[in-house]
């Protein structure tokens, strides 16, 4: 038995001078099954006290040994095997970065997409030197396999992708953040992932207690605003139930005229007519950045409310808009779109649109003083720009 524990600590000399080079590979695994067994976590720690290797590595190794593997099941119910911690990701869906941001994980992410870089996050400190993976109009699946990420995140599941990936040992992993009735566990299981369970948990508890102090005050209000939310997504395209704007809309008290069209799931194109005829109370238009319309309206970048209000005097001038009950009252507002995707700061939307919807019943709610907290207290930032428009007063 000596001799195979000598073997043991032979091979595990070899591989930890490979981890270096090689991420994918499983600390103190030495037979290639993913796994620290009982006699190769004996053979690390024996190194350890021989000074072979140091105390970090041997940590590591126990915990992959006592930890893993794990398996854990995605938002697309698919079950996932990871078989140690995961040092370097590779986020490809938009909502997926701020529940990094927010976990504390930037140093995690291995490939960025160049438009989140560059127009929507230019303000997270970290994101700046990461290798580009492409952008909203096309990744670089060459690239993302060339930095050898040990997941990759998706917001859908494709499985063109998941062949491409498991090609290459990489595991795909879908995380939806898309829903707000889904935003608890799926943070929770991002937390697991990342090892951050304990932040994840904080942001949740800290979540809630602004959520509930809305949701408690809209939903016995009867009748509710009429509201249309404009996406961006065409001329009139709209959201409908399934939609994380859709949930901001009616966590704030409001009753998404979208969200009565039948056998659609997260946005679909109208007819101005229909919405003419529905004659909304409230238009809420979502603003984007890198050039996707109606862009640069608002932002962290945006210091000036030009651009918004000469967007908005283009609405109120419009054919429908200029007829239904929000263009005759002046309630068209613009909301930063990000902001509705039922990620982190959906409860920022929430507080935005219950502003707006009722004002008269939410003069004390301070929708800037929450976006400042949200940025200083989870992004790590000083507060700046323009996230909604025009202010409630």
């Amino acid at each position: 038995m000596k001799y195979v524990k000598h073997a043991l600590a032979t091979l595990l000399i070899i591989l930890l001078a490979m981890t270096g080079v090689q991420a994918s590979e499983v600390p103190g695994d030495l037979n290639g099954d993913k796994i620290v067994s009982d006699d190769e976590l004996i053979a690390a720690e024996r190194l350890a006290q021989e000074g072979t290797i140091a105390s970090n590595q041997l940590e590591e190794i126990r915990n992959v040994h006592e930890n893993y593997p794990k398996t854990i099941t995605d938002s697309a119910g698919r079950n996932v095997t990871i078989y140690k911690p995961l040092d370097a990701v590779i986020p490809l869906s938009m909502t997926t970065y701020e529940p990094i941001f927010v976990l504390g994980a930037i140093d995690k992410i291995a490939g960025v997409r160049t438009d989140l870089r560059d127009a929507y996050y230019p303000w997270i400190s970290g994101l700046e030197n990461k290798p580009t993976i492409g952008g909203y109009k096309g990744i670089d699946y060459e690239k993302v396999i060339e930095l050898k990420p040990d997941m990759v995140f998706v917001s859908r599941y494709k499985p063109e992708i998941n062949e491409k990936l498991k090609l290459a040992n990489i595991p795909l992993f879908v995380l939806e953040f898309a829903q707000m009735d889904r935003f608890d566990d799926e943070l929770q299981i991002l937390g697991e992932l990342l090892d951050r369970e304990d932040r994840a948990d904080e942001f949740i508890s800290w979540r809630h207690n602004y959520l509930n102090q809305i949701i408690d005050r809209t939903e016995n209000i009867d009748p509710k605003v009429k509201v249309f939310i404009a996406t961006g997504n065409g001329p009139w395209g709209t959201s409908t139930n399934g939609s994380g704007s859709h949930d901001v809309v009616t966590a704030a008290g409001g009753h998404n005229i979208g969200g009565e069209i039948q056998g659609e799931s997260g946005g679909v194109a109208v007819d101005p007519e229909w919405v003419l005829k529905k004659d909304p109370e409230i238009v809420i238009c979502l603003s984007w950045l890198a050039g996707e319309p109606p862009s640069n309206l608002t932002g962290y970048d945006i210091t000036s409310p030009d651009n918004v209000e000469q967007y908005l005097k283009a609405q109120y001038g419009s054919d429908v808009l200029k007829d239904i009950e929000a263009g005759k009252k002046h309630r068209i507002h613009v909301l930063y779109g990000p902001i509705t995707l039922g990620s982190c700061s959906a409860p920022i939307g929430v507080y935005y649109c219950a502003k707006w919807f009722y004002p008269e019943a939410f003069k004390d709610l301070e929708p800037e003083k929450l976006n400042e907290e949200y940025f200083e207290k989870w992004m790590g930032v000083p507060y700046a720009g323009i996230w909604a428009y025009p202010q409630a007063s």
